[in-house]
């Protein structure tokens, strides 16, 4: 598929989402950008803000196979995988496939789980299978979940490690709208007189399929590899930071700037592509000094102050 055909498919999706959530159109391409990425996304911020609505929305356009898991404190982790159990009239054990078994998973309030649970989802994500009782078994792709979680909620709640941090290509906060955004949002509740908000389907499993593949074609000079590898580093080199971001962000920074370029419409990738994508791909990779902690420094400002201080390459279209 060609580039050009990708950016208008997207742009399709983008418009018929931007009709429901009003105002956000940089979180939905932040989104997008995640998805045509084939990676997982976790949605941050406070509850009412439409952050399961976009998800969902995301699963119509897009036609893929969707399941949603509500965290709570006593989820076990075969309730998301799946377990095996007894056939008596077959007198063998059989295994019934959980709701991970879908194109894109809700992992909704996956802070709410105990780290047990959390866990059940590390070789989904990072291997795309899941091994139950020595078997494996691959998932369809593509595989893309999407969390949510509440920053503020503490009660009740297990924070993420950071090996499961890691494993989200991207951390994306939504924000309250602004005032005309948040009367536009009543006005088109009143229009569609109904509670429900739904999007048709816009691009076909295939056609998604396609498009991911379609990323390896856009060209990333040398430079702003050389420029990914500066930015990561220096994370690392904060005296602010106990841990800063691996290869891993720098692999994740690589494969989000291609998609950006993508919805720019065009076929290669420039340092602004990789300054719109530093925030929401590095900063949750990132761990401040525990003495910072009480002075609200974010890890936001961090990979904000990096990008001022690393030099940004001059690139020519190629």
């Amino acid at each position: 598929m060609k580039i050009a055909e990708v950016e208008e498919r997207c742009q399709g999706v983008l418009t018929a989402l931007s009709e429901i959530v009003v105002g956000k159109e940089h979180v939905l391409r932040q989104v997008m950008a995640g998805v045509l990425a084939n990676g997982h996304i976790l949605i941050e911020d406070y509850p009412g803000l439409a952050k399961t609505l976009i998800a969902r929305l995301f699963s119509q356009a897009l036609e893929l196979r969707f399941s949603r898991i509500q965290f709570t404190p006593d989820l076990l982790p075969g309730d998301i995988t799946g377990s095996s159990i007894y056939d008596q009239r077959e007198g063998r054990f059989e295994f019934r496939r959980g709701p991970i078994f879908a194109h894109l998973l809700l992992a909704d309030e996956i802070n709410r789980a105990t780290p047990k649970t959390q866990s059940a989802l590390l070789e989904a994500m990072q291997e795309r299978q899941v091994t139950i009782e020595g078997q494996s078994y691959p998932l369809d792709p593509p595989f893309l979940v999407i969390a949510t979680q509440n920053p503020i909620e503490l009660e009740g709640t297990y924070p993420l490690p950071e090996a499961q941090l890691d494993r989200f290509l991207m951390r994306v906060a939504v924000g309250y709208p602004e005032r005309q955004d948040e009367k536009e949002v009543l006005r088109r509740r009143r229009e569609r007189r109904q509670e429900v908000a739904e999007v048709p389907g816009i691009v076909s499993h295939d056609a998604l399929l396609a498009m991911q593949a379609a990323l390896e074609e856009v060209y990333i000079d040398d430079a702003i590899d050389e420029y990914i590898v500066d930015l990561v580093r220096a994370t690392r080199g904060d005296e602010r930071v106990a841990l800063g971001a691996s290869p891993r962000g720098a692999l994740a920074l690589q494969a989000v700037v291609r998609a950006e370029a993508v919805l720019q419409g065009r076929d290669f990738v420039t340092p602004d592509d990789v300054k719109a994508m530093a925030v929401p791909v590095l900063a949750h990779r990132i761990i401040l000094r525990p003495e910072l902690w009480v002075a609200r420094l974010s890890t936001v400002e961090v990979v904000n102050d990096v990008l001022r201080r690393v030099p940004t390459p001059k690139v020519e279209a190629s």
